[in-house]
């Protein structure tokens, strides 16, 4: 993001959590905090490794306290339970951690494709899990799936706290080296450039180049060229994920410390993966889920990109709760190629009907090309 005023509230060290008012602990800094204020009554503890905190505990009142997924030793946890504390056990031979505090990041889902691939790195293995567990009717599996998804949303709504979230929407197939995904870039980058966090599906395509073009907007404007052509030698991740996220590490590499923006992903869609550009990853197993929490978090907007099914998806799932008012007053919608969206996929005139004499009406816009998206959106915006 621009500043820091627009940068969502935490970053990969989370230090800034003196103030929650839920009473979350994830962090050993955290938890030295409120032990030294004398009470850990209340606190909800997630994913905090605790087994060198042993004295701390013995001596603190932990009454009402929840301990979501924190190692700590056998007699501590007994004398947390005699407080009244819950206590939830970390979950042994998961390739994830569903009590996470925080969203992940780029560098721990791809940890270990340097040195053997892709299907090496937790995001690989997480998936193959639910591949053998998301139909075996096993209700521990799709418990933790769920108490993993519903970490990750708390993670996300702490981390965009202040934010004013644009999504950008469009399909996977988009390839590098394309004229259309060099325009998604640009537009990724021009809405960051005017202080929004650009959130996407945080996949492949057009989701890759918008959240790429993000992390593009505090670098000259050369560096996306050059980016773009060295993202062309792997233009897909088909045959080979492996090829094409270490094309995209070896940019970031070349361009350290670019803007953040928000990638929300699925292993629902496994066989697509997350594309290395946003610096914070709300991955889930379930896909409404993920679909719904997009959509909800897009305060300032979305932007519509060519896309096929699952673009026309959203554009609906969107429109729904404009048309209803459900989450308050309708927000923007553009929806760009006036070609695609009338002719190909005709979405424009049935969103124009529904949109009829409601005050979602003065909220949508279709426009010709990408380079229009970011002016039609801000005059919606003030309209």
């Amino acid at each position: 993001m621009p500043n820091d005023a627009q940068s969502p509230a935490h970053t990969e060290d989370h230090e800034d959590h003196e103030d929650h008012e839920d009473h979350e602990i994830e962090t050993l800094d955290e938890f030295d905090r409120v032990v030294r204020a004398g009470t850990l009554g209340g606190y909800r503890l997630q994913s905090v490794d605790l087994t060198a905190r042993t004295p701390e505990l013995l001596r603190t009142d932990t009454a009402d306290a929840v301990f979501l997924g924190c190692p700590m030793e056998p007699r501590a946890a007994d004398k947390v339970r005699s407080d009244g504390a819950m206590v939830f056990p970390p979950v042994p031979h998961l390739p994830f951690d569903p009590y996470r505090g925080f969203v992940y990041s780029p560098d721990q889902l791809f940890e270990g494709l340097a040195e053997g691939g892709y299907e090496a790195t937790p995001d690989a293995r997480a998936y193959a899990w639910f591949q053998r567990t998301k139909a075996d009717g096993d209700i521990l599996a799709s418990m933790l799936r769920a108490v993993h998804d519903d970490a990750i949303s708390d993670a996300l709504d702490e981390l965009l706290v202040g934010a004013r979230v644009v999504g950008v929407m469009g399909g996977h197939a988009m390839a590098r080296g394309t004229d259309a995904y060099a325009g998604a870039a640009r537009l990724g980058r021009s809405l960051t450039r005017t202080g929004l966090t650009v959130a996407t599906g945080g996949g492949p395509g057009a989701m890759e180049a918008a959240n790429l073009g993000a992390y593009a907007a505090s670098h000259p404007d050369d560096m996306l060229d050059e980016a773009l052509g060295m993202l062309a030698e792997a233009p897909s991740f088909v045959p080979s994920i492996s090829d094409w996220a270490r094309a995209a590490f070896a940019v970031r590499a070349r361009w350290p410390k670019g803007e953040a923006s928000i990638g929300i992903p699925t292993w629902f869609y496994g066989h697509e993966p997350p594309n290395a550009f946003a610096a914070h990853i709300a991955k889930y197993f379930a896909n409404a889920t993920r679909e719904d929490g997009l959509l909800a978090r897009s305060n300032a907007g979305v932007v519509f990109l060519p896309g096929a099914a699952g673009t026309v998806q959203e554009i609906f799932d969107n429109a729904t709760p404009n048309y209803y008012e459900s989450r308050g007053e309708p927000t923007p919608m553009v929806l760009v190629d006036r070609a695609h969206w009338t002719e190909r996929l005709p979405a424009w005139p049935l969103l124009t009907a529904l949109a009829r004499e409601r005050r979602m009406e003065s909220r949508i816009a279709l426009v010709d090309t990408v380079d229009e998206a970011p002016a039609a959106l801000a005059g919606l915006a003030a309209g």
